[in-house]
């Protein structure tokens, strides 16, 4: 009788833990995952004229740089995957901070299309949660924005609304 209660109770509690295995093993394997770039696509023109053939070279930098490259198409379209990074010190108390660049070569040319802190370790902070998909004019005057309290420095023009400025003399800021 208690080698048939002992048998019950193992494979009870084996079957719960395999169960709560299976649960969890999706989200084991994301343990520690940052996104230092979010997946970025878009148009890159010059003069208003599609850039063919322009070699992009995108890093992002938290605990050391991370570069990939792609090149665009005839039509100047481009596209890059997430960046992630895993890391313990997801599990910290302390700001997640990664730089991100995008630099564009075309004819001998180097034009820096994107420079920003990303400030939140999730995917499409930049746009607010949407997919950021941008429209760049090499030949424009890089913009400030700042989304998610990330400034960002970009040639480029996105689907997102910026964060309201704030008058820093107004709300005290500079007062003894």
């Amino acid at each position: 009788m208690k080698k048939k209660i002992f048998i019950t109770l193992a494979v009870t509690i084996s079957s719960l833990f395999f169960a709560a295995v299976g649960v969890f093993a999706m989200s084991l394997g994301d343990v520690g995952k940052v996104c230092l770039f979010s997946s970025i696509s878009g148009t890159i023109t010059l003069d208003g004229e599609p850039v063919a053939n322009a070699r992009l070279v995108r890093t992002g930098d938290r605990d050391g740089p991370r570069v990939d490259e792609t090149v665009t198409d005839e039509h100047g379209y481009f596209e890059f995957p997430a960046m992630y990074e895993r890391t313990i010190t997801k599990f910290l108390p302390q700001e997640f901070v990664a730089s991100q660049e995008i630099i564009v070569h075309f004819k001998d040319k180097k034009y820096e299309m994107w420079s920003a802190v990303k400030r939140k370790e999730e995917e499409n902070v930049e746009s607010r949660g949407k997919p950021l998909v941008v429209t760049c004019e090499l030949n424009t005057e890089q913009k400030l924005i700042i989304v998610n309290d990330s400034p960002i420095h970009s040639l480029c023009s996105w689907d997102v609304e910026p964060d309201p400025k704030v008058d820093w003399e107004k709300e005290g800021f500079f007062d003894k």
